[in-house]
C-alpha cells in the first residue's frame, strides 16, 4: 500500500535518518518509536506528503488516501460541533446535491424514449449506487456515534466550537479524521487531549474498524492495546519488529546485548591490529604484514550500539517537613457554575503518605476539586468559591503542577538557571543529568525559557516542582508531554516520595503501581475505591475504563445516579470498603454464567462484522478493476453488504451494551 524506499533526511548536513526502508500493508497497526528528536514526527509528515525527504521516495498505490493528525494544528471557530464534523463528509454532500439536480431534471423531462434521457437515468442510477455504497444514507448516525465516543454529549452538537478548549477542538479534528476512513491513519500523540474513557474508545476503534495505522505515542498501554508492529528509529536507521511494544522492548534489549558484545569484540580486534601496526611499523621484514593490517583496519565498519540511555539517574525529592495526619478533608463539598452543578456532597479524607488518583471523563470535576483544594490552602482562588467544608491539614506544603504553571516561568533566564535557582544541596551537582532525562540535554539546557514550546515549558515546570521541598504533591495531567523514559523517572521519584500525592491522569500505565486509592468522578458524585487502578477496574467488574466512561455518562440522570450510589462504595471513608448488598454464591455464579454468555455474544458479533468487512474488501478489489467498475451487480452487492455491516455493527454495539449492563 505504502512503500518507503531508501529514505533519508538531513538538517544542516546532519542526518536525521538514512536509508529507511519499510512497507505499510493494509490492516497494519504500527507504533513508530524512538527517542525525542529521532525523527518520528518528521517521518509522519513525509508519509503524509507534507514534507520532502533529502533523498529517497515514498511510493503510494493509486487512490490510497492518507489522514494525518499532527500534535498542533490550526482550528476553525466558525461552525458548531456538528457542522465542523460534517465537513468530513463534504464529498457526500456534493454528491447529494448532484443527485438532487438529476432527480429534479428527471422529474421535469417528458422525452422518456430519447437517448439522452436514458443516459441520464443510467448516470443517476450509477451515482445513487455510489452514494449508498459510501454510506450516504446513514453517515449522520456514524457521525453521532463517533462524537459521543470521543466524549461529546448530544447537547454539545449545536454549540459553537469557540466555546470549547483547545483539547476538545482537537477531538473534533480527530473525529473528522476517523469519519473520513482513510486507507492510512497517521496519528501524532493522539491521546494528549483525551480522557481515559475516550482513549479506550479510540483503542477499540483503531483495533477493530480502522484500516492501516501508524501512530506516535508515549502512552505505553495505548500502543500495546492498538498496535501489532513496532518500527524503531535509532542510530539514524530503521528497525522493524513484527510485534507489540512490550515484546519489542524485550527483543530490543536482547539485540542491544548482542550489539554490545559485537562492539566489544570489534574494539578488541581493532586494538590488536593497532598494536601490531605500532609494534612492527618500522621493521622492513614485516612491512607487507603491516600494510595488510592497515588495509584491514580501513575496511572495518564500526558497529553502532542502539541509543538507549543506560544511565542510572535517580531523582529524589528533597527532604520536607512532616505534615498533619490528614492533609485534605472534604465534608459535603459542592461546586456549581450558575445552574450547572459540577459535583455535590463530596466527602473524602486523604491521609498522610497516601498516593491517590482522580479519574473520570473530562468535565466531571477532577481539576475543579483540585482548584477547590488550592483555594482552601490560600494559593489559587477558584472563581465563585465553593460550598461545604474543605480543610487543609496542619503544616501542609503544596506543590501544584497544572498546564498554566508553565506560563509562570521567567522567560528571560535559561533552562539551566531556572533549575539552578531552586535546586539545593547535592542535587545541584546533578542538574545536567536531570535536564537530560527530561529532554533538555546538551545545548538545550542553555536555551532561554521564552523560546521554548508549550510542551518544553511544561516539562521544565515539572522538573522545577520535583526539586522544591513540599509534602503534598498535586499533579494535573503530568505526563502529557513526557516521553516514556521521563515518565519512568517521574514515576519512580513519586513512588519514593514520603509525602502525599494527588494525581489527575488518564495514563493507566503511569498510575499502575503508583496509587493505592482511586476517586471516581461521574454524575456529579465522587466515589472512593481502595486499591490501585487495575484493582479499581476489577471491582467495577468492567474490562476497560471506556465502560467506566459509559457508566458515568448514564449516571448523569437522577434515576441512574440514585441506583449507582446504592451499588457502589460510599464516598465516606468509614464505609468505602463495605458493599451495601453482597451477592450470595448462587447469585454470583449465575451472574458469571450470564457474563460468559454475553461475552460470547460480543465475540460472535465481532466475527460477523469482520466477515462482512472481508466480503466488502473483496468487492472493493473487483470494483477497482475496469471490468468491475462497469458491473452494476457489484455496486448492488456492495450496497447490500454496507447495509449488512451497519446492522452487524449495531448488533455488536447492543451486545457490548448488554455486557456493560
Amino acid at each position: 500500500m505504502i512503500s518507503i524506499n531508501n529514505l533519508g533526511v538531513e538538517f544542516s548536513a546532519t542526518p536525521l535518518f538514512i536509508d529507511a526502508n519499510f512497507v505499510v500493508n493494509p490492516k497494519d497497526r504500527i507504533a513508530l518509536v524512538g527517542k525525542n528528536g529521532a525523527g518520528k514526527s518528521t517521518m509522519l509528515k513525509i508519509i503524509a506528503g507534507m514534507q520532502q525527504p533529502t533523498y529517497g521516495q515514498v511510493a503510494r498505490q493509486k487512490d490510497v488516501t492518507i489522514g494525518y493528525l499532527p500534535q498542533v494544528m490550526v482550528l476553525s471557530d466558525t461552525h458548531t460541533v456538528m457542522e465542523e464534523a460534517e465537513t468530513a463528509f463534504a464529498h457526500i454532500s456534493e454528491m447529494q446535491e448532484r443527485l438532487d439536480k438529476m432527480n429534479a431534471e428527471i422529474a421535469s423531462r417528458t422525452d422518456y424514449e430519447s437517448e439522452s434521457y436514458m443516459e441520464l437515468i443510467e448516470k443517476f442510477t450509477h451515482e445513487n449506487d455510489r452514494f449508498n455504497m459510501m454510506g450516504g444514507q446513514n453517515y449522520h448516525a456514524e457521525l453521532e456515534r463517533t462524537l459521543q465516543g470521543l466524549g461529546f454529549q448530544r447537547s454539545d452538537f449545536d454549540r459553537p466550537t469557540s466555546e470549547f478548549s483547545g483539547g476538545w477542538r482537537m477531538r473534533i479534528e480527530l473525529a473528522k479524521l476517523l469519519l473520513q476512513k482513510p486507507d492510512l491513519l497517521l496519528l501524532d500523540e493522539p491521546t494528549n487531549h483525551l480522557d481515559i474513557g475516550s482513549i479506550q474508545w479510540l483503542e477499540q476503534f483503531l483495533a477493530q474498524r480502522a484500516n492501516a495505522v501508524i501512530l506516535v505515542s508515549h502512552d505505553r498501554a495505548f500502543i500495546n492495546n492498538v498496535t501489532n508492529r513496532t518500527i524503531e528509529i535509532t542510530c539514524r536507521r530503521i528497525n522493524d519488529y513484527k510485534v507489540k511494544y512490550d515484546e519489542y522492548v524485550k527483543l530490543r534489549d536482547e539485540r542491544r546485548e548482542q550489539q554490545l558484545r559485537a562492539y566489544e569484540n570489534q574494539q578488541k580486534e581493532i586494538a590488536e591490529i593497532k598494536q601490531f601496526i605500532e609494534m612492527f611499523r618500522y621493521k622492513p621484514t614485516k612491512s607487507n604484514q603491516v600494510q595488510s593490517r592497515i588495509k584491514m583496519l580501513e575496511k572495518i565498519v564500526p558497529i553502532e550500539v542502539d541509543e538507549v540511555d543506560t544511565s542510572s539517574l535517580h531523582l529524589k525529592f528533597p527532604p520536607c517537613l512532616r505534615s498533619g495526619d490528614y492533609p485534605v478533608i472534604c465534608d459535603s463539598v459542592e461546586k456549581s457554575y450558575g445552574n450547572h452543578t459540577v459535583f455535590s456532597s463530596v466527602d473524602l479524607t486523604i491521609k498522610r503518605g497516601e498516593k491517590v488518583a482522580f479519574v473520570g471523563n473530562n468535565g466531571e470535576g477532577k481539576s475543579t476539586l483540585v482548584k477547590c483544594i488550592m483555594d482552601s490552602a490560600g494559593i489559587e482562588p477558584i472563581q465563585g468559591g465553593f460550598n461545604g467544608n474543605l480543610k487543609i491539614g496542619h503544616n501542609v506544603q503544596i506543590g501544584y503542577f497544572a498546564q498554566n504553571q508553565a506560563q509562570l516561568l521567567d522567560g528571560d533566564i535559561t533552562v539551566f538557571d531556572t533549575i539552578d535557582r531552586v535546586a539545593k544541596g547535592d542535587i545541584r551537582l546533578k542538574i545536567r543529568d536531570i535536564l537530560g532525562a527530561f529532554m533538555f540535554g546538551g545545548e538545550a539546557s542553555d536555551k532561554f525559557v521564552k523560546v521554548l514550546s508549550g510542551g518544553e515549558r511544561s516539562r521544565l515546570a515539572m522538573i522545577r516542582l520535583l526539586l522544591e521541598p513540599v509534602n503534598l504533591l498535586i499533579l494535573d495531567e503530568p505526563t502529557n508531554h513526557l516521553d516514556m523514559q521521563s515518565k519512568d523517572v517521574l514515576k519512580q521519584a513519586i513512588r519514593e516520595f514520603d509525602g502525599t500525592v494527588i494525581v489527575v491522569s488518564h495514563d493507566r500505565d503511569f498510575l499502575d503501581g503508583l496509587v493505592d486509592k482511586v476517586y471516581e468522578f461521574g454524575g456529579g458524585k465522587v466515589r472512593e475505591h481502595i486499591g490501585g487502578i487495575y484493582d479499581f477496574l476489577q471491582k467495577k467488574q468492567i474490562e476497560s475504563l471506556n465502560e467506566l466512561g459509559r457508566t458515568m455518562n448514564s449516571a448523569g440522570s437522577p434515576s441512574a445516579s440514585t441506583s449507582s450510589t446504592s451499588s457502589t462504595p460510599s464516598t465516606s471513608s468509614t464505609s468505602s470498603t463495605h458493599s451495601s448488598s453482597p451477592l450470595s454464591y448462587a447469585e454470583l455464579k449465575e451472574r458469571n454464567k450470564q457474563q460468559k454468555r454475553l461475552e460470547k455474544a460480543v465475540e460472535a458479533a465481532e466475527q460477523k462484522v469482520m466477515k462482512i468487512e472481508e466480503q466488502i474488501a473483496e468487492v472493493e478489489a473487483k470494483l477497482a478493476t475496469p471490468s468491475g467498475a462497469s458491473d452494476q451487480s457489484l455496486f448492488t452487492k456492495y450496497s447490500e453488504l454496507k447495509s449488512q455491516l451497519a446492522a452487524a455493527e449495531d448488533e455488536w454495539a447492543d451486545a457490548c451494551a448488554a455486557l456493560e449492563g
